[in-house]
């Protein structure tokens, strides 16, 4: 009986098992987005510059968290002057707001490789909770023996709800549409533990 009850202190006492913590590889990730122009088709771009970490725990996602920054002034539609535009005080206005970033609050299974994130949005200086659909990839090797993970997320925001509202209407309605499309390919690289120095 004794020995029961000390193994099942010694289970108790034993840590919890850790998240495995993932640094975003700005290189090889990107955070896009798609608005409707003049209700006919979509303006697609991207931010080409985007950190932060993910921790995942696969056993328990709910212990998993996700925290990301997003240069603004990394945009690219693949038009210079349409990039300044946004830029300015008429939409992210990035000399007063240099980054978008994300935190979670909570992280959910929502199926095979599936992962429903709720966190805060904060862009152009305004903060909202928003909702991610999350995919996960099994984690690979790399080139260098490292270990990578991809993680696929979209989320769709109004983006009126955080002050972007410059517009202007033409014959066939709104030059720019209300609602965005956000999508982050993210692949991670496993950070590994600080070892204590001798």
């Amino acid at each position: 009986m004794k020995k029961l009850i000390a193994l099942i202190a010694a289970a108790l006492a034993a840590p919890a098992f850790a998240a495995t913590t993932y640094d975003i590889d700005a290189s090889h990730s990107a955070t896009s987005f798609a608005v409707k122009h003049l209700v006919i088709s979509s303006v697609r771009g991207q931010f080409t510059k985007t950190t932060g970490a993910i921790q995942y725990d696969e056993a328990n996602p709910a212990r998993s968290t996700v925290e990301a920054t997003i240069d603004a002034s990394s945009i690219d539609t693949r038009d210079p002057k349409r990039d300044e535009h946004l830029k300015s005080a008429d939409f992210f206005d990035v000399a007063k707001y240099p980054t978008l970033s994300f935190k979670s609050t909570s992280v959910a299974k929502a199926g095979k490789d599936k992962l429903e994130v709720d966190g805060e949005l904060t862009l152009h200086g305004v903060t909202r909770p928003v909702k991610l659909a999350v995919t996960t990839t099994p984690s690979v090797k790399g080139m260098y023996g490292e270990t990578r993970r991809g993680f696929s997320a979209t989320t769709t925001i109004h983006r009126k709800d955080f002050g972007l509202t410059w517009n202007k209407t033409v014959e066939a309605g709104p030059v720019v549409g209300d609602d965005v499309t956000i999508t982050l390919d993210v692949e991670g690289v496993e950070k590994k533990p600080e070892t204590a120095s001798k």
